[in-house]
């Protein structure tokens, strides 16, 4: 397909022009809570074997050279395109991070890894005296919070804008670090101060270069690879430094194409980074509304999990996809429904603790999940992905049949988690990798960005790698 020969002027204005003046309260508040969110994921996250051979292939492969960006919870100077892939990676670790229905991803995880590395290498390179790591000053004092918040904002609003162009525009279903990269490319022309045409040839770049991985493979065969998200990050912080050097790149597809203009119609008028998900679970959102459904039975009728004969499961084809029943790993857990439906009714709750390590062999959960009839639902399918639905019927050792009503993820806009929800699923995730001083610090200094503290405060708190607690 030719496109026009016009650049999608109003959109670049935009990414460049819309900072926290520009933007209700509103919206700079829930940037902050997904702020939170993801840091408490991310702590999370560098815990896990994903993490560890990230961060260490990034040491290993992407030095820092001319350009260098610490790379957070290490605290190693290395390539900025190297800190976001291992930081977008980490996050990705632990499914636990904001997400949205339409696009059926997540967009946070790789904004907030490629403007980290953006700011933090752009920084040092204007102030060298301030990059040693571990000195008083921090060469990310000079970003003032209230903008940070804002930026990450653009990049949510720009970036899940770019994933349902994508998703109505590719014959493929593909991960999030496909139309991600295309959103960190223009996170990176706003942080470098490009130019409309050298912005347009970023935005290019990115999603040329971005993984068009398809997700449901990573379904079908749980692996590392989760949703493209380090990639994605790491090809949108390329391709941001590429086209400031003068390389070019093929029109964006999910920007030009005007047949998509009314994707980007209300960009600014209506503040998509509200109409993001929080997950109260760390497994995939499509396994979310059966373990919620579930959970409503074993609640109401105080049901102990050695009461229970068999789970049957009614839900849409692509929660039904997630198929793994004894998960060997915690990304296999992860992206199963049996799995987290059995560990939610044996142990009334599902949390890190429950995806990983010996909880992989519990008995009782094996049981049922070995047991567990995933059946389509037709109805459910037709409500996908706006609406996902689950409902679960339970069959007791003494005959009973217990069935629950049609449930939806908790967390969605509809359905919104608090504030002191998110603040304990936060605290919960990072207490056991940062101690419960350096997270109640670090969620002190989230906050102020609100109030206009600046991110060196921040960046201070997350430089170091975590010190587990026992």
């Amino acid at each position: 397909m030719v496109y026009p020969n016009r650049l999608p002027g109003e959109v670049i204005a935009f990414v460049h022009d819309t900072g926290a003046a520009n933007l209700p309260e509103t919206v700079l508040h829930t940037a902050r809570r997904c702020l939170l969110d993801l840091v408490g994921v991310w702590a999370a996250g560098r815990l896990t074997d994903l993490s560890d051979i990230s961060y260490r292939f990034v040491r290993r492969h992407h030095g820092a050279g001319e350009f260098a960006s610490r790379l957070f919870f290490d605290g190693s100077a290395v390539a900025p395109a190297g800190a976001a892939f291992a930081v977008a990676s980490t996050i990705d670790a632990i499914d636990a991070h904001d997400g949205h229905k339409i696009t059926k991803g997540h967009t946070g995880v790789h904004q907030l890894a490629g403007l980290l590395a953006f700011l933090d290498a752009e920084e040092r390179r204007q102030s060298p005296d301030d990059s040693r790591t571990g000195s008083e000053a921090d060469p990310l004092d000079a970003v003032d919070g209230r903008e940070f918040l804002a930026t990450l904002a653009v990049g949510y609003e720009f970036a899940t804008r770019a994933g349902i162009a994508l998703h109505a525009s590719a014959c493929d279903y593909h991960t999030s670090g496909a139309w991600g990269a295309v959103g960190v490319a223009a996170l990176g022309a706003r942080v470098l101060g490009l130019d409309t045409k050298v912005t347009f040839e970023a935005m290019g770049l990115g999603e040329y270069f971005g993984p068009r991985s398809q997700m449901m493979r990573a379904i079908d065969h749980p692996t590392m690879v989760k949703d493209g998200s380090g990639w994605g990050a790491m090809a949108g912080v390329s391709a941001a430094y590429l086209a400031a050097d003068g390389f070019t790149g093929a029109p964006a597809v999910t920007v030009c194409d005007p047949e998509l203009d009314h994707v980007w119609s209300d960009l600014g008028q209506h503040w998509i980074i509200e109409d993001q998900y929080f997950k109260p679970y760390p497994v995939c959102r499509w396994a979310q509304p059966a373990v919620e459904a579930a959970l409503s039975i074993v609640v109401e009728h105080d049901l102990a999990a050695e009461r229970v004969n068999h789970i049957e499961v009614f839900s849409f084809h692509e929660a039904v996809r997630l198929a793994t029943r004894r998960p060997d790993t915690t990304e296999q857990a992860q992206y199963s429904l049996s799995f987290p439906v059995a560990a939610a009714v044996c142990s009334r709750k599902l949390g890190v603790t429950e995806i990983v390590g010996d909880a992989l062999r519990h008995s009782e959960v094996l049981r049922l999940s070995d047991s567990m009839q995933m059946i389509e639902d037709q109805q459910h399918n037709q409500a996908f992905p706006a609406n996902r639905y689950a409902r679960v019927r339970i069959h007791t050792t003494d005959g009973r049949i217990l069935e629950s009503d049609d449930h939806e993820a908790r967390g969605d806009p509809e359905a919104p988690l608090a504030d002191a929800e998110i603040r304990s699923k936060y605290h919960q995730l990072s207490v056991p990798a940062l101690g419960p001083q350096r997270t109640a610090a670090i969620e002190g200094a989230v906050d102020d960005l609100l109030v206009g503290g600046s991110l060196g405060c921040l960046a201070r708190l997350l430089t170091d790698a975590p010190s587990p607690v026992d």
